[in-house]
């Protein structure tokens, strides 16, 4: 790290569409906050803009395992450590409020201050592919059984002469 280089922490509230992203200086002091968009080209446009506000110790991200999970495998794949943030709880959302703003700021306080420490799942290798197969199996289960059901139902209803 440069001697004029500040070391910054990033927090990303993650939904579908966009990102909201800010830093926070290693004593937690709200630096900025930015949207982008959850695309190959956002993901780098938000890397860059974290580093260009100094070296980037590290980012906490709400919903690695939902929104969440392709910019901790980007950010992963670059070299920047990840911490998986809990969304706040319902009492702290009702008393400093909920905007994307707020809850990518929260984020980031919540990997200085030590309260997330969490490292995303990376969602590969041969647990994800069990995972996969565990998933399409429940959904055949479930596909077979409403089958099942649709057809006794029908057999129930239909008049005599058709049973």
């Amino acid at each position: 790290m440069a001697a004029d280089e500040i070391a910054v922490v990033g927090g990303i509230d993650t939904h579908a569409d966009l990102h909201q992203a800010a830093v926070i200086d290693s004593i937690g002091r709200h630096l900025v906050t930015e949207r982008f968009e959850t695309t190959p080209r956002g993901y780098r446009r938000l890397l860059d803009w974290l580093r260009s506000h100094g070296e980037v110790l590290a980012v906490g991200i709400e919903g690695t395992g939902g929104y969440g999970a392709e910019i901790a495998r980007f950010l992963t794949a670059n070299e920047v450590t990840v911490v998986e943030v809990d969304r706040p709880d319902r009492k702290a959302r009702r008393d400093h409020g909920k905007s994307d703003p707020i809850g990518a700021y929260a984020a980031a306080t919540a990997v200085v201050s030590g309260r997330a420490g969490g490292t995303p799942k990376s969602r590969d290798g041969i647990v994800e592919a069990i995972r996969s197969l565990r998933v399409v199996r429940k959904s055949a289960v479930k596909a077979r059984t409403q089958t099942i059901n649709q057809i006794r139902t029908l057999i129930v209803t239909a008049p005599s002469s058709v049973r």
